[in-house]
């Protein structure tokens, strides 16, 4: 298994993260992700991709969890802008459907699962289960659950199953890197009231986000007990603190780029077998007159 990338915002793996201790705003003085610097990401990443392309013994599966205006969709767009799009697949996951809600609650995500040599992103995931639904747990009414399951300890065997499914993952070559985007109140109702305000946004704004606002505390406390429980060296999380879209964004790509090298890619080496056929064929080109 690899070796999760330091960084200050790495969440430790001993179950004592506590929210009130994240920062929303940056940590350190670090280069933006914009102009030189992004175009360097860029490049970089695309080489990487190529690697983890030709290799094709690893997946890299990238987990985005944010509340709402916390930059998600944006970040996922400018650190894999200028990426080769045949490298990655991303998938949002939104309200499930009734065929994905007559399968296990993992299902609909390992669906989605990136094969080996490829970039998968999930925008939002299996994670809203232990989120959106342990803050509205009215939602399991409708999952069609057995009467004999265990409603008092639904959320920590909830985390067990997606923590045990993410070390099985990483022991057959699925690096799982997740990244919570950890947008402050304050900054969250600046957002809101821009979407509010100016006219080419307005689109992106949902009166049910501001109703969702009022369980801000909920999703805090939900969101600690997630990342308490499933930060690990195999499947490690990242509070990325969000006030600072640029800084954020740069964040992000120098972990998933710290990522790649740290999983040890290279260029498969040809087989004897293999080299005495490219002898054969580079002898039957050059003797071809055409």
């Amino acid at each position: 298994m690899f070796k999760a990338p330091e960084s200050p915002y790495l969440v430790p793996f001993d179950g004592t993260f506590r929210v009130t201790d994240a920062s929303t705003s940056p940590l350190t003085d670090a280069k933006p992700h914009k102009g030189k610097h992004r175009r360097a990401r860029t490049e970089a990443l695309n080489k990487l991709l190529r690697v983890l392309a030709a290799g094709d013994k690893h997946a890299l599966l990238l987990v985005f969890q944010a509340m709402d205006a916390a930059g998600k969709d944006s970040t996922i767009r400018s650190v894999m802008q200028g990426v080769d799009p045949s490298g990655c697949q991303i998938y949002s996951f939104k309200k499930p459907s009734n065929e994905e809600l007559d399968h296990d609650f993992l299902w609909r995500t390992t669906c989605r699962l990136p094969e080996r040599g490829r970039i998968g992103i999930f925008n939002r995931s299996q994670y809203e289960e232990v989120l959106v639904v342990r803050v509205h747990p009215e939602i399991l009414d409708y999952q069609k659950l057995p009467d004999d399951l265990g409603r008092e300890t639904i959320w920590e065997d909830r985390l067990t199953s997606i923590s045990q499914q993410e070390e099985h993952l990483a022991r057959n070559g699925t690096v799982i890197i997740k990244f919570w985007l950890n947008v402050s109140k304050d900054e969250q109702k600046r957002r809101f009231l821009s979407r509010l305000d100016e006219a080419e946004k307005n689109w992106k704004f949902e009166p049910k986000d501001v109703v969702e606002r009022r369980y801000w505390d909920d999703y805090m406390a939900a969101y600690e007990a997630a990342l308490n429980a499933t930060s690990r060296p195999w499947a490690p999380w990242y509070a990325i603190p969000a006030d600072n879209k640029s800084y954020m964004r740069a964040r992000v790509a120098d972990i998933i780029i710290d990522t790649l090298h740290s999983i040890g890619l290279r260029y498969p080496e040809p087989s004897d077998k293999e080299r005495a056929e490219f002898a054969a064929a580079r002898e039957e080109l050059n003797g071809d007159k055409v």
